[in-house]
């Protein structure tokens, strides 16, 4: 393993990704979207008048009390992993029982960890941005591996702001921190995402904790949280 630093000036608030950047992608893809897709339908029948469950209806174009069909459409866009942000409402509201009943816990790398708490000391901002909801972004925090970890953030961003590899989502993103591009880092495994941000002129970071993807080269990279210097 490297120990190469990589040294970034300027930076006030980090801006970070969770799927592959805080997180391992085998807990979202092994442990939460499973536990999601078997309970949905369950769900769905058992909170008929859920805002949410109208909101999917109208995404999927089915009828709102043609529950059977809310379900599989639902169960179909967790199958081909869709960042619909209905779907995303629904699986935080099943997440929030299996975290309240101890099923599992929210999985953190602990160099994320001890470098967003590291961060957090020393007066940066810490924001989160994943196609995840806003909810499910708490809830993993708030019931990590290493406890309640919601302190620690300034705000949370999920695809009702826009979508992940659009500019416009980081200018928003920026207007809503208040502070100037150049001032904020944005972490992610995936280059698209980073182009999309370096495009609205953030700094940006690229967390290669597998193999390094194409277009590497475009971002300064990381394979781990200990190798980010903020000076």
């Amino acid at each position: 393993m490297s120990t190469t630093m990589t040294t970034f000036n300027g930076i006030n608030a980090i801006l970070t990704d969770i799927e592959g950047t805080t997180t391992d992608i085998d807990f979202v893809h092994k442990t939460l979207f499973p536990y999601a897709r078997e309970r949905m339908a369950d769900f769905i029948h058992s909170h008929p008048n859920e805002p949410a469950v109208a909101e999917a209806a109208q995404a999927l174009g089915v009828a709102s009390d043609d529950l059977d069909a809310i379900a599989s459409g639902l169960i179909g866009w967790i199958d081909q992993d869709k960042k619909e942000t209905a779907l995303k409402a629904l699986q935080g509201l099943i997440w929030v029982q299996g975290y309240e009943q101890g099923d599992f816990t929210g999985h953190l790398y602990p160099d994320a960890y001890a470098g967003l708490k590291r961060w957090h000391d020393s007066g940066k901002q810490l924001h989160i941005f994943s196609s995840g909801s806003v909810k499910a972004q708490k809830l993993l925090y708030g019931y990590s591996d290493f406890g309640d970890l919601t302190p620690l953030f300034s705000g949370y961003f999920d695809t009702t702001t826009g979508a992940k590899r659009e500019a416009v989502a980081y200018e928003r993103i920026i207007a809503a921190i208040d502070l100037p591009a150049s001032d904020i880092l944005f972490l992610s495994d995936v280059v698209q995402e980073l182009d999309a941000a370096a495009d609205a002129g953030m700094q940006t970071c690229l967390l290669v904790r597998g193999e390094r993807p194409e277009g590497a080269e475009r971002h300064s990279a990381v394979e781990n949280f200990d190798q980010i210097e903020l000076d």
